[in-house]
């Protein structure tokens, strides 16, 4: 059985900025504190979190979204890649940051606290002190 969820928060930046930083290797590393080399481009591959995720830019409109195929080092090599489609919405003073992530294996639940604790707790604070 797939699993899927979705996973939003507000991110103190502006949508340019957020999904700027998203998609660059030295500021996607400083705002998660994992290692990234990442591509902005559609057919490029990156890799996050010191090379626990890895995966491919599948669309990407700018400032706006990122649709990837996603998966970390926990998946089987039977596992079909993921879906992962990140969506920047302009909110007053920042962006609305959605996951949706899909197509999981039977274990990707765990994911969704993941991008929680890994993503959006270390984000929001990057762009704190960023802003100051």
């Amino acid at each position: 059985m797939k699993v899927e969820f979705e996973v939003s928060d507000f991110i103190p930046a502006s949508p340019d900025q957020v999904y700027s930083a998203w998609l660059d290797s030295d500021e996607h590393s400083a705002m998660t504190g994992g290692y990234a080399l990442i591509t902005n481009h559609i057919g490029g591959i990156f890799e996050a979190w010191d090379g626990y995720i890895t995966g491919k830019n599948l669309g990407i409109v700018q400032s706006n979204r990122i649709f990837q195929q996603w998966r970390t080092s926990e998946f089987e090599e039977s596992d079909e890649d993921s879906l992962l489609e990140i969506l920047f919405e302009s909110e007053a003073e920042g962006t609305r940051i959605i996951i949706r992530h899909t197509n999981l294996p039977e274990h990707g639940m765990k994911y969704e606290q993941g991008w929680r604790d890994s993503y959006f707790s270390p984000m929001k604070a990057y762009f704190e002190t960023k802003s100051k």
